[in-house]
C-alpha cells in the first residue's frame, strides 16, 4: 500500500451509500497541496483534481492542452495534502479517446503513481466500454455527462446541454448506459434541473451536478470559483462563498507600503 493512501479515506462504497442513506455528497476541485490540506481539514467528500487546472492554474483557454505529466504532477500534491477525501482524477484530452490500452495504462498511472482512488472521464455511450474495462481492471471511474469542456469545439461553445427532448432522452439513455457499464458515479454539467432530476432518480449511483440544480445527489465546484480567487466572469452555477482576490491584493498593497515605509521588518520580525 502507497504511503500516502490513508485507510481512512472515503471509498466508493461509502460515496454510494451517501446517496442510499440521502446524505449530499460535497465536492470541490483541488490542485496543489496546501489547498487540499485546508479542504480536507474542513470535511470535504472528494477532492476533483480537475483538468480546469488549464484554466485556473496554468492560464490556458480551454482544458485541452493539459497534458497527462500536468495531471499525474498536481493529483501527488493534492495526495499529499488531504488524508480523508477521496481523489478523484481527471482524464486529460486524448488520454483515453485513442484506444482502450492506452487508457488503461494512463488511468492506471493515476492510482500507481499519484494516489488517486479513481479518475473521472466525459463522455457517454461512446466511452462504456473503456470504462467498463476500466472497472473490470480495478479503476474506479466517475463519468460525466452533459457540458463536457473537453469536446467544446464539438458543442459550439460552453452551452447548456439537454434541453431538446431528443438530447434529454439520449442523455439519459447514456447515464443508464454508463452505470451499467461500471461507473460508480456521474457528473452532471450545466443540465436542466428537470432532467437532472429525472436522470437521478433513474440511477442507482450518485450524481454529482455543477450547473444542474438542487436534485442532484451531490455538487462540485471549481474551489477557485467559489471562493472568488479571479475576476474573471462568474458562471451563473456559482456562488463565491468569499472575495479572495480582494483580500489578496489589499494584504499585497499592504504589505508593498509597509516595505517602502520601512515598517516591516519591524523589531518584532527580525532577529537581534
Amino acid at each position: 500500500m502507497s504511503t500516502q493512501t490513508k485507510i481512512n479515506r472515503k471509498t466508493i462504497l461509502d460515496i454510494k451509500r451517501m446517496k442510499t442513506q440521502g446524505e449530499k455528497i460535497t465536492v470541490l476541485t483541488a490542485y496543489d497541496y496546501g489547498m487540499a490540506a485546508i479542504l480536507d481539514e474542513s470535511d470535504i467528500d472528494i477532492l476533483l483534481v480537475g483538468d480546469s487546472l488549464g484554466n485556473v492554474i496554468l492560464g490556458y483557454d480551454t482544458t485541452l492542452p493539459v497534458t497527462m505529466e500536468d495531471m499525474l504532477h498536481h493529483t501527488k500534491a493534492v495526495a499529499r495534502g488531504s488524508h480523508k477525501a477521496m481523489i478523484v482524477a481527471d482524464m486529460p484530452f486524448l488520454s483515453y479517446q485513442v484506444s482502450i490500452e492506452s487508457a488503461l495504462a494512463n488511468a492506471g498511472r493515476f492510482l500507481k503513481e499519484a494516489d488517486a482512488q479513481a479518475v473521472k472521464l466525459e463522455g457517454g455511450r461512446e466511452h462504456a466500454e473503456i470504462v467498463q474495462k476500466m472497472t473490470r481492471a480495478g479503476i474506479p471511474v466517475m463519468a460525466h455527462l452533459g457540458l463536457t469542456p473537453q469536446s467544446v469545439h464539438q458543442l459550439g461553445g460552453y452551452k447548456v446541454q439537454g434541453k431538446k427532448e431528443d438530447a434529454a432522452e439520449k442523455m439519459m439513455q447514456d447515464a443508464v448506459i454508463l452505470e451499467e457499464a461500471g461507473a460508480f458515479s456521474l457528473v452532471l454539467e450545466c443540465v436542466p434541473e428537470k432532467l437532472a432530476a429525472e436522470i437521478t432518480g433513474a440511477l442507482s449511483i450518485p450524481t454529482i451536478g455543477i450547473g444542474a440544480g438542487i436534485h442532484c445527489d451531490g455538487q462540485v465546484l471549481v474551489v477557485n470559483d467559489m471562493l472568488g480567487m479571479n475576476d474573471r466572469m462568474t458562471p451563473k452555477f456559482v456562488k463565491k462563498y468569499a472575495n479572495l482576490s480582494h483580500e489578496i491584493r489589499n494584504a499585497v498593497k499592504h504589505y508593498i507600503q509597509d516595505v517602502k515605509t520601512s515598517a516591516f521588518p519591524d523589531a518584532e520580525h527580525s532577529f537581534k
